[in-house]
């Protein structure tokens, strides 16, 4: 049976708008819950199995210190631990007087004692990052993203045509903005895990798109003079059996180290569940459709 995705691409396309603007409303009034390495300072997490929300833990915490008066507290939503609730806690690199501000391992314990009896819980790491670092893994970041983009946006239309190129960056600005909003609306920490979870995600649609592409640049030399909304469609119907197959078997498995890690794989995992679902959507329903108003042949 032969579905008319190609005919329904609006309906995709506005889904995706729709998405893409809540997304964006998350990421410019909640922001994200940004991981150490990239503002660098102290991070304690706790776990507790009190009912706080993070004005209670604010409260709380402003008795160990000045710098905890003005600490970022940020609930961090894991799947899987309904019991628990977890919260990081991020004390800025320097001082009021714009002192490097570290801790020794005895202030560590003593704090983190601290913190435990306040919160009726248990600081499950405390980690620091200076200032400078921070600075500087974050606009290698930034290089890396957009260093990533530009290459895919060449090698594709090197290999099809330029719109093609186009249609590719486009679908993966959409799957990096749309898993970027999940991070942010979950308040799952946007850390190093998390930037390398977007790129392999990249990597990921952008397989999925370029193995839709080629067979649009296949159908359409095998077809020629047929009507270029038809082939698209055609080369979708024939590769979606196997796209969503194989991004199933992916899903299940960056599924279970959702459910069963923490820290780091976590946020990795839980990107790579976003990204895989939005990735293969966007490589079905937005990458193609994009490219019929452009190529009037292959």
């Amino acid at each position: 049976m032969k579905i008319d995705f190609v005919g329904k691409r609006y309906y995709f396309i506005a889904l995706s708008i729709v998405l893409i603007v809540v997304s964006l409303i998350s990421i410019f009034t909640k922001g994200f819950n940004v991981g150490l390495e990239f503002i660098g300072g102290s991070e304690l997490v706790v776990k507790t199995s009190e009912n706080y929300t993070v004005a209670d833990i604010r409260s709380k915490i402003a008795s160990i210190g000045p710098e905890f008066k003005k600490a970022r507290v940020v609930e961090v939503h894991a799947i899987g631990q309904a019991e628990e609730k977890t919260f990081s806690i991020v004390v800025a690199p320097k001082d009021e007087k714009g002192a490097l501000r570290t801790y020794k391992a005895e202030e560590k314990g003593q704090i983190a004692a601290k913190v435990e009896e306040l919160l009726k819980g248990k600081v499950v790491s405390f980690n620091e990052v200076s200032g400078d670092a921070a600075d500087e893994i974050k606009n290698l970041t930034w290089k890396a993203v957009v260093f990533t983009l530009l290459g895919i946006l060449v090698y594709v239309a090197l290999r099809f045509k330029f719109a093609f190129g186009v249609g590719a960056v486009v679908a993966l600005i959409h799957d990096v903005i749309i898993t970027a909003g999940f991070y942010s609306i979950f308040g799952v920490e946007m850390n190093i895990a998390a930037i390398a979870a977007l790129l392999t995600l990249v990597g990921y649609s952008v397989n999925d798109t370029i193995i839709v592409f080629d067979r649009i640049r296949e159908f359409g030399r095998k077809y020629k003079g047929k009507d270029m909304a038809n082939i698209v469609n055609d080369s979708i119907n024939s590769v979606i059996v196997r796209t969503i197959n194989t991004s199933l078997t992916t899903f299940f498995t960056v599924f279970m180290l959702l459910l069963f890690t923490t820290g780091s794989i976590k946020s990795f995992a839980f990107g790579m569940t976003i990204g895989i679902v939005v990735g293969t959507y966007s490589s079905i329903f937005i990458a193609s459709p994009i490219v019929i108003k452009w190529v009037k042949s292959i």
